[in-house]
């Protein structure tokens, strides 16, 4: 049990570490692209579409050398982007033969990824005394600071599994998105009233710490997912 945890562990690391490759890469040739006159959206998607068609416009003023150094750097983004696939599917092959995995990815925001780390990091959660305790460990609470009679949240924590933590909050911002289109639902709503009071980044680290406590008392206990209000 102890040598296929590690293993999951393994996978979410190297998938990780090509990731931040790939970032570095996509970010060089925007640099590059930019120094020309060139720019291109940050994201990784707008990058993907992007560069072909900026190596075929014979027009945009990239010399001969510059168009083949960044025809370079575009190869080497699409083979990191294959070895990134190729872990993705490892990984879905451990998600499908986890029960556990499959069971909590039934919260909403929590997919393979998230579900098999958590898993692997933390098993049923005996090492946590409550769900609240699994949050404030991932670093998924906001600090407070005291001034008198008042109290101002701040930042999330820096504690915890950083991996972790950002897959939570990843799902966790798509979870609030995706309710801003669609308030039918105990979900939806109590995401939206919260995004009113408290803004959009807020309410993703609530939602996130809404997930980590969920998912530990699923664990724990070994129980489904209960759909409230809803």
């Amino acid at each position: 049990m102890l040598s296929r945890i590690r293993v999951i562990q393994a996978l979410h690391r190297a998938r990780q570490s090509i990731v931040n490759h790939r970032t570095v890469t996509v970010c060089q040739i925007r640099g590059l692209l930019l120094d020309r006159g060139i720019p291109i959206g940050s994201a990784v998607s707008r990058a993907r579409r992007a560069i072909p068609l900026i190596l075929e416009d014979a027009e945009n003023g990239l010399g001969p050398r510059m168009r083949r150094t960044i025809a370079e750097l575009y190869d080497l983004f699409n083979d990191l982007e294959r070895r990134i696939h190729f872990f993705d599917k490892e990984i879905e092959t451990v998600f499908r033969q986890s029960e556990a995995c499959q069971r909590i990815a039934k919260v909403k925001g929590i997919g393979p990824k998230t579900a098999t780390a958590v898993v692997a990091a933390i098993g049923k959660g005996t090492e946590f005394k409550n769900g609240r305790h699994f949050a404030a460990w991932l670093g998924l609470v906001p600090r407070q600071h005291s001034s008198g009679d008042s109290q101002v949240l701040m930042n999330m924590t820096k504690k915890g599994d950083k991996h972790l933590q950002t897959l939570f909050i990843h799902g966790a911002r798509a979870v609030v998105r995706v309710a801003s289109n669609n308030n039918e639902g105990y979900m939806n709503q109590w995401v939206n009233q919260l995004k009113e009071r408290r803004g959009f980044n807020k309410t993703t680290v609530a939602v996130a710490n809404k997930n980590a406590r969920i998912i530990w008392s699923m664990l724990r206990n070994e129980t489904g997912y209960q759909v409230v209000g809803s």
